[in-house]
């Protein structure tokens, strides 16, 4: 079985796997991730099906921030407990006209208006089984950002952060360089050493986020033929979706849920 989290085949993302790997970030202290859009910000939007609870489940908690609970999965480890909290913006939205409306548009039929029965943002605190902590902040309410899909990592050795709206860098910071010429370096993710890109482009030609689906049905026919297991599967979505229900379940009740 196969779950398409398409952001772990980003060669930058693969780049800081590598480096952790390596130890070369060494004890992981800190997660930072945010998932931020700005689609439905004008209450004028319409009340599309990602805003109703019974046919999307929930608002961005589990549309968008499942991809970046996913990636501190991948980089950092399981996650062991929540603290979270939820907040919506706007009540009500104008009803929309179901035969144009689509993921990231709609258009408005008439002058009635429905309930909005997700929420529109969500901010999770959390405790990794390792002993990191971290957080996770996921909005479709942020201006300016159209898929910043986020994550600053800190270890006892270095650090690095990544951006998916510049998804071919990688910001990498090691305590190992001289004291004299520290600082965060910016690794552009497109040589031939990095993950997939052999098969691209010369140096310095940069790929796109189409690409990362094409990355994942290269493994997923690859593990088909050799029998193996791929991830993420089933099972990385079972454990992200506990995270995201857990998250749920402390904003509804003001408790720290394990």
């Amino acid at each position: 079985h196969y779950l398409n989290h398409n952001y772990r085949r980003c060669p930058a993302v693969m780049l800081a796997k590598r480096l952790i790997d390596e130890g070369k970030i060494g004890r992981i202290f800190h997660w930072r991730g945010a998932y931020l859009q700005s689609w439905i910000v004008d209450p004028n939007f319409p009340l599309t099906w990602h805003l109703r609870k019974e046919i999307a489940g929930s608002g961005p908690q589990g549309s968008i921030n499942s991809h970046n609970v996913d990636l501190a999965r991948f980089l950092v480890g399981e996650i062991k407990s929540v603290n979270a909290m939820t907040a919506q913006f706007i009540e009500e939205r104008p009803l929309p006209d179901e035969s144009v409306s689509g993921t990231f548009k709609g258009a408005v039929k008439g002058t009635q208006k429905g309930k909005v029965t997700v929420e529109d943002a969500a901010f999770m605190l959390a405790e990794f089984e390792n002993g990191a902590i971290g957080s996770f902040d996921s909005t479709v309410f942020a201006p300016g950002r159209k898929n910043y899909n986020y994550f600053e990592l800190y270890g006892s050795r270095g650090s690095l952060i990544f951006d998916l709206e510049r998804m071919n860098e990688l910001q990498y910071f090691s305590l190992d360089d001289p004291d004299y010429s520290q600082g965060f370096r910016t690794i552009l993710a497109t040589e031939p050493v990095h993950a997939y890109i052999e098969h691209w482009w010369p140096p310095g030609h940069i790929i796109g986020w189409e690409h990362e689906f094409v990355h994942a049905a290269v493994d997923l026919l690859d593990a088909i033929d050799k029998d193996i297991n791929i991830e993420p599967n089933f099972y990385d979505g079972m454990k992200g979706m506990q995270v995201l229900d857990a998250g749920l379940k402390s904003a509804e009740t003001g408790e720290r849920i394990y």
